[in-house]
């Protein structure tokens, strides 16, 4: 039987949080928290903690802020905490083997994709942008490679058509909270064998670029549909109307024989503005125009003239 009395956690954004909350509810003792430095956000650069610091300092546990995270120093602070687990939960950093092997039972990870599909930083994203209708949290081993460890918990999720990434990282979230306790209890019980992944069914989750944020309507609705809810919030999809960028949000495939060139606006209605595309038209229902702020189309078009016929660049 695995004798887990001390963790340390290592997280850092909101979708760490329901993690580190989860195992506080179910009674274990994490004896310390370690997350990224703070950093300037928003309009006024204004330096604020990481969400998962917050949590962990109104519970009153320790937490650490390394900016190197390679030194013997570092090694010897989290020895110093006598460990028997570490749980990693989107820390932001890539481990060395040095740190991941420390504690008498390793280092396990909460990463956001049923492996081997999607290793990397963007999992969530990226099941998006591929048109996945099932998603999912792998509880692994971690190892020295990206993603590359032991599976040894996964669970699914399945993507609603109007999910973002924002809103399924909510929910997966969630659910990599309910997996890790779970996991916690079968290791207790010896009862969590790992299982190695099947390098041949991997697939990378690189990070965004705004590169990839630019709209091609000569691809099909759906892939459009997939690019605008997988780059939001970040970087968000956008096309070009009379030289000035518009971001289109809330999108919905409609199915029908295009006539129009792709990237027509065909229609324009209560519910939003009915673009052509490749295959299909594609409904938008918000948009947001450079310098704006994001809005529904009828409280838009209120201020903004737009007529059937115009193409969107």
């Amino acid at each position: 039987m695995a004798e887990i009395n001390r963790i340390i956690f290592m997280g850092t954004p909101e979708f760490a949080v329901p993690t580190l909350q989860a195992m506080l509810d179910h009674g274990e003792n994490i004896v310390a928290v370690v997350c990224q430095p703070d950093r300037p956000k928003g309009r006024g650069r204004k330096v604020q903690p990481p969400p998962v610091k917050i949590l962990a300092e109104d519970r009153g546990i320790p937490v650490l802020q390394p900016t190197k995270i390679r030194t013997q120093e570092y090694l010897d602070e989290l020895a110093g905490f006598k460990a028997d687990l570490f749980v990693v939960t989107a820390y932001g950093r890539i481990l060395p083997g040095s740190l991941l092997n420390l504690p008498p039972l390793g280092t396990i990870n909460v990463h956001g994709s049923l492996l081997p599909k999607y290793r990397g930083a963007a999992p969530v994203q990226r099941a998006i942008l591929e048109g996945e209708t099932v998603t999912g949290i792998t509880i692994m081993q971690m190892d020295e490679g990206m993603d590359t460890g032991d599976i040894l918990l996964p669970g699914s999720l399945e993507i609603d058509p109007d999910d973002t990434s924002s809103s399924l990282a909510v929910k997966m979230a969630a659910l990599g909270g309910e997996l890790l306790v779970k996991a916690l209890d079968l290791l207790r019980q010896d009862k969590l064998p790992p299982q190695k992944q099947d390098d041949a069914l991997a697939t990378d989750a690189p990070m965004l670029t705004k590169d990839e944020a630019a709209i091609d309507w000569h691809q099909s609705a759906h892939q459009i549909s997939c690019q605008i809810r997988g780059l939001t919030p970040w970087p968000k999809a956008h096309t070009n109307l009379d030289g000035k960028w518009l971001r289109p949000f809330r999108p919905v495939v409609l199915q029908g024989e295009v006539t129009e060139e792709p990237g027509t606006l065909a229609r324009i209605d209560r519910d939003g503005l009915v673009i052509a595309t490749g295959q299909g038209y594609l409904l938008i229902q918000d948009i947001q125009l450079e310098g704006k702020k994001s809005m529904p189309v009828d409280a838009f078009l209120r201020g903004h003239a737009l007529e059937t016929g115009v193409v969107f660049s």
